[in-house]
């Protein structure tokens, strides 16, 4: 009986699946995959792939309109409308598709010769006053405009009140700076 224990183990190689149990596959993936002719095929296509790749050369890109006096315009009032795809970008920030666009409807409109003012109108016109990054003073913006200072102003109230409540109360409200004493039973 115990010759026949030790001939089932040996039969249990370093590529055996019974020894690898559930990574069996594993020890013939990489007993294949460890041959001389499968390290040297890598090798060959891994230095073929990087001869063959090309270099991505960046060159300075070209501005879209040919005056640049009139693409500083397009910049500048792009930079005081929000895109509405990002929200926290501008226009002349992002990348995104409709900011494109919007880019260039400024451009199109500057060369049909409007200002700045009239773009201004016909962006909100379009796409409301969430496009501003500065909307006006109006009744659904007032927390807006005013909310930030109020806030900071009523904190500020509410932390003189408690340090002028503090301040009046007696130092038996406080606890004491001492530290616990240990249980002893």
């Amino acid at each position: 009986m115990a010759d026949r224990t030790l001939q089932v183990h040996a039969d249990r190689g370093p590529g055996s699946p019974r020894l690898l149990g559930w990574f069996g596959w594993l020890g013939g993936w990489l007993s294949l995959c460890l041959r001389p002719v499968s390290v040297l095929c890598l090798a060959l296509s891994l230095v073929l792939s990087c001869l063959l790749a090309s270099p991505a050369h960046a060159g300075e890109a070209q501005p879209l309109a040919d005056n640049p006096e009139q693409e500083a315009r397009m910049m500048a009032i792009a930079s005081e409308l929000r895109c509405l795809v990002c929200q926290n970008q501008t226009i002349a920030d992002s990348h995104a598709g409709l900011a494109i666009d919007l880019r260039q409807q400024i451009r199109e409109q500057l060369q049909q010769g409007k200002n700045e003012q009239q773009i201004r109108e016909y962006m909100t016109t379009r796409y409301g006053n969430f496009i501003l990054y500065r909307p006006p003073v109006e009744g659904n913006t007032v927390l807006l405009w005013f909310g930030p200072g109020l806030l900071a102003v009523g904190g500020l109230g509410f932390l003189w009140w408690n340090l002028r409540r503090r301040a009046r109360m007696s130092a038996e409200a406080f606890d004491p700076d001492t530290p616990d004493a240990p249980d002893q039973a």
